[in-house]
């Protein structure tokens, strides 16, 4: 006697990808692929044009299932964003991710009208759904790039606050193709969706922040759920009142991360994980959607949209938006090729699908196809690109902070965590010559073994340094003022 439920199948088979994409994404990072790819290929290895073992069919389930993940990736990319990094690149960024975007759209646009025969409104579609950089390919990339600061400042934060502006694009051309929209109309849903985003994100940001730090729930377990739960509040409050769900959502996680020290670490951990399985699940579902047999047909029509989109529109956004901030010539050069394509235009380009467009699959497999070129040549060659232009820097450069609040529950005092990296001035000194500001040096992990400091105590490179102090908003600050050397006040 058996039973088996409904579920059972769906569940093993799901299993089964989830291990065998994670084992994909390691394997392609020891050899330095996007792991993207093997997701999408996988995906397409297993849908009906492969072995037939799994079909979606449904482009509307896909773009729900793409709306939530998108969601998980960019409340994830908030909660990550150091303040400090949205001040130092606020006004590039932001005109990155506005007048780039438009800059972009309209010149692949139009030089797929040129290029291709097709109708201006599916020209123009493609440009919209490209335009955005992908918030989950630069995060990963920013994850293992050794970038300076500056450089990885600027590309996060566009690659964060873009998308709203391509989906506006897209929703507004297919508005366009179902009716007449006046000027005034495109005018007033540009406003609703940025203005609309930003208040929501705010709102929602505050709110659920005080929520997280002034409310004792018990466990530490539930806080990152809680959060999860924000996020949601926040994407579904701006998608109701037709503002941008993608921006609010975005916007609270940077309000959150910088305003929830308590629970920072475990939120953090927490949504990292979220996003990762979302990022696989969503280019595994992308990959099914696609018609491996179609690609051959819209191959020369996706190369000549890649070689404008490259080659043209994303270098000369870049250098009109950029070119009045002292940025150097190496460096526009490596903004311009590190305009990563990933799951968002993958997603976007379901929208005319699923709205009925008549070239809808076309849009659908061009789209595609532009981000497989994107993965395979600008992701692989990226730190090729960045040593030859003298940008990379070595791994201190990365987006790994210094130091990193360990908060206590119900007490006054937090706990900072350094890692001894080799550039840090403590590196070879005695703890008598390193006072902690403010605070006192407690434990010292080295390898596999736990170490009781005393004032001869020499810091090694490796070492995890434990700083306790007081609770104070700019305890981060001082402990990694300390660490390298400098004065803080």
């Amino acid at each position: 006697m058996t039973v088996q439920l409904p579920a059972d199948g769906w569940i093993l088979a799901g299993g089964f990808l989830l291990i065998a994409a994670i084992l994909a994404a390691g394997f392609a990072s020891r050899i330095r692929l996007p792991g993207l790819l093997l997701f999408l290929a996988l995906g397409m290895l297993i849908a009906d044009d492969g072995l037939a073992l799994v079909t979606v069919d449904d482009p509307r389930l896909a773009q729900i299932a793409g709306t939530v993940g998108l969601l998980l990736i960019l409340f994830e990319g908030g909660l990550t964003t150091k303040p400090g990094d949205i001040r130092r690149a606020a006004a590039p960024g932001f005109l990155l991710a506005t007048v780039a975007v438009l800059i972009t759209a309209a010149l692949v646009g139009w030089g797929t009208y040129l290029l291709l025969d097709v109708a201006p409104l599916t020209a123009f579609l493609i440009g919209a759904v490209v335009a955005s950089t992908d918030a989950a390919a630069v995060f990963a990339m920013l994850r293992r790039a050794p970038l300076p600061r500056r450089l990885a400042s600027l590309l996060e934060v566009e690659s964060g606050a873009n998308d709203p502006i391509a989906i506006m694009l897209t929703i507004g051309l297919i508005a366009t193709w179902q009716g007449t929209p006046a000027p005034a109309e495109w005018a007033v849903f540009a406003l609703v969706q940025l203005g609309g985003g930003i208040a929501v994100g705010v709102l929602v940001g505050l709110t659920g922040s005080w929520l997280l730090t002034r409310i004792n729930l018990g466990p530490a377990g539930v806080y990152p759920v809680l959060a999860l739960g924000v996020a949601g509040l926040s994407y579904g409050s701006a998608a109701v009142l037709g503002a941008s769900g993608f921006l609010a959502v975005y916007i609270t996680g940077l309000i959150v991360g910088a305003r929830a020290p308590l629970h920072r670490r475990g939120i953090r951990s927490f949504h990292e994980g979220l996003s990762n399985t979302a990022e696989v699940g969503l280019f595994l579902m992308l990959g099914m959607l696609v018609f491996p047999s179609q690609l051959p047909a819209v191959a020369v029509p996706a190369l000549a949209v890649s070689a404008v989109l490259i080659l043209v529109a994303r270098p000369v956004a870049v250098t009109l938006c950029l070119v009045w901030f002292g940025y150097s010539w190496r460096e526009l050069v490596f903004i311009s090729w590190v305009g990563l394509r990933g799951a968002v235009p993958i997603v976007l380009a379901t929208f005319p699908f699923v709205a009925g467009y008549p070239d809808g699959a076309l849009i659908f497999n061009v789209v595609f196809f532009v981000v497989l070129l994107s993965a395979a040549v600008q992701g692989v060659s990226i730190r090729a690109v960045a040593r030859r232009l003298g940008l990379s820097r070595g791994e201190e450069h990365t987006l790994s902070p210094v130091a990193e609040d360990v908060p206590l529950s119900d007490v006054n005092t937090e706990l900072i965590e350094v890692r001894a990296t080799p550039d840090l001035y403590i590196v070879g000194r005695q703890l008598e010559q390193l006072d902690p500001p403010h605070g006192l040096v407690t434990t010292i992990v080295r390898g596999s073994h736990v170490l009781l400091p005393t004032p001869r105590t020499r810091i090694r490179e490796g070492d995890l340094i434990i700083v306790a102090m007081a609770r104070r908003p700019d305890a981060n600050r001082l402990v990694t003022a300390w660490a390298k050397g400098e004065t803080f006040t």
